[in-house]
């Protein structure tokens, strides 16, 4: 029997359901061509080293002992059975590898090889396309390579009354309640913030970038919006620009100004400090009390579109800028400049000087001889005077012919 008079009865899809299916469609249908192309790829690469007499090795067989724990290197042993550390889990060139290892872009990582920074199993590595396998050794600045796949970065948008630790055995509210759908691996917060102070936070587990970010070398900038009890006056303004000196030392900040023009209890400082609680100090200092605190920037990350308790993951462009922030701080500045010499931006560059060409009648003059006579002889061109007009007008000329006409 036929079902179509039961269609009526059918709930229709949604536009939505209909939409994912052809997005999934679409995914499966772009996934097995890559897989067709990877493996042609991969088929022109063994005969082209094949041609070059250098044949390239299969992949060894290994058995997984060990299941490895998210964002840890799979445990692995080879066909001997000696131990060895997974560093990806599926064959990838190489500079792709280190693109995914977060060094820098692919098309870096080409520049990279190529200037011999990279060491593939001990020696330097020159062939950016060359397939790593699960058990090479991959080194850069003399640091084994792993593929990060489960490493998080979070911003959050702190509020009041929570605290930026794992755990409270008060039992009070902490940052990781805010953030408890965005993943199931253990981050934490780098720098600390207090409870009466919001902003932006960042969290993560890669712990290079939080001892990076820690570290006072490098002088991460924060930006923070201060609501004091009473308007700053200008004196106390420039004390805290030319520096103030608490009981833990000196203290500078990198920047200073009213944030609002009319209401001058909000100000807005710049500082890359990171003693304990230092804002609220340098104000405490003179007099004032800092009735809020807002960190607006933190290493160039603001909380632009993220609402109060809110967060969002960091883009792969604002992760790579965060790894390599400020890194001709940490290896230190060239040697200063002799006072008297004036620092030149732009090397000079010599002036052109325009040759001169000297006429054959020059020449000639130049070295006694005759002067040469001009081949052609320019023809003079003869100027034509207008002659005056007899009448003003047409009709003048008419009237005067008709008069002389007659007389004869």
């Amino acid at each position: 029997m036929s079902q179509s008079p039961f269609q009526k009865f059918v709930a229709p899809k949604k536009n939505s359901v209909v939409k994912e299916q052809f997005r999934q469609e679409k995914k499966k249908v772009r996934k097995e061509k890559n897989a067709y192309f990877d493996k042609l790829k991969e088929e022109k690469y063994q005969a082209r080293m094949a041609k070059k007499g250098k044949p390239v090795a299969a992949a060894p067989r290994v058995e997984e002992k060990a299941t490895a724990t998210k964002g840890t290197a799979a445990k692995i042993t080879t066909g001997k059975g000696t131990p060895a550390v997974r560093t990806t889990d599926v064959v990838m060139p190489l500079n792709k590898f280190l693109a995914h290892c977060g060094v820098c872009s692919r098309r870096e990582a080409v520049g990279l090889i190529a200037e011999g920074k990279v060491k593939l199993n001990g020696q330097i590595a020159t062939e950016p396309g060359y397939k790593v396998q699960p058990t090479d050794d991959i080194q850069f600045n003399n640091k084994k390579l792993f593929v990060t796949k489960n490493l998080v970065y979070i911003l959050l948008n702190k509020p009041k009354d929570y605290i930026t630790t794992t755990d409270d055995p008060q039992g009070r509210k902490t940052v990781l309640q805010l953030i408890s759908r965005a993943t199931e691996e253990r981050v934490y917060p780098i720098g600390r913030l207090d409870r009466n102070t919001s902003g932006v936070l960042l969290l993560t587990n890669d712990g290079d970038l939080t001892q990076k970010l820690s570290h006072p070398s490098y002088e991460i900038k924060k930006i923070y919006e201060v609501k004091l009890d009473k308007p700053l006056i200008k004196n106390d303004f420039e004390k805290i620009l030319d520096g103030l000196t608490l009981e833990d030392g000196q203290v500078l900040v990198d920047s200073l100004a009213y944030a609002d023009s009319k209401d001058k209890s909000i100000i807005g400082i710049e500082i890359h400090s990171g003693r304990n609680r230092i804002v609220r100090r340098i104000f405490e200092h003179l007099g004032y009390d800092v009735k809020g605190l807002d960190r607006v920037m933190y290493a160039g990350l603001t909380k632009k579109n993220v609402e109060r308790s809110k967060w969002r993951y960091l883009s792969d462009k604002e992760i790579r800028l965060l790894k390599y922030m400020n890194e001709s701080k940490k290896k230190g500045s060239k040697a200063p400049l002799d006072p008297e010499e004036k620092p030149s931006t732009k090397q000079a560059k010599p002036e052109k000087v325009k040759e001169k060409r000297l006429t054959s009648k020059e020449i000639a003059e130049a070295i006694g001889e005759a002067v040469p006579e001009d081949k052609k002889a320019i023809p003079v061109r003869e100027v034509k005077i207008p002659k005056a007009r007899k009448f003003k007008s047409h009709s003048e000329a008419k009237k005067h012919k008709k008069d002389n006409v007659g007389k004869k």
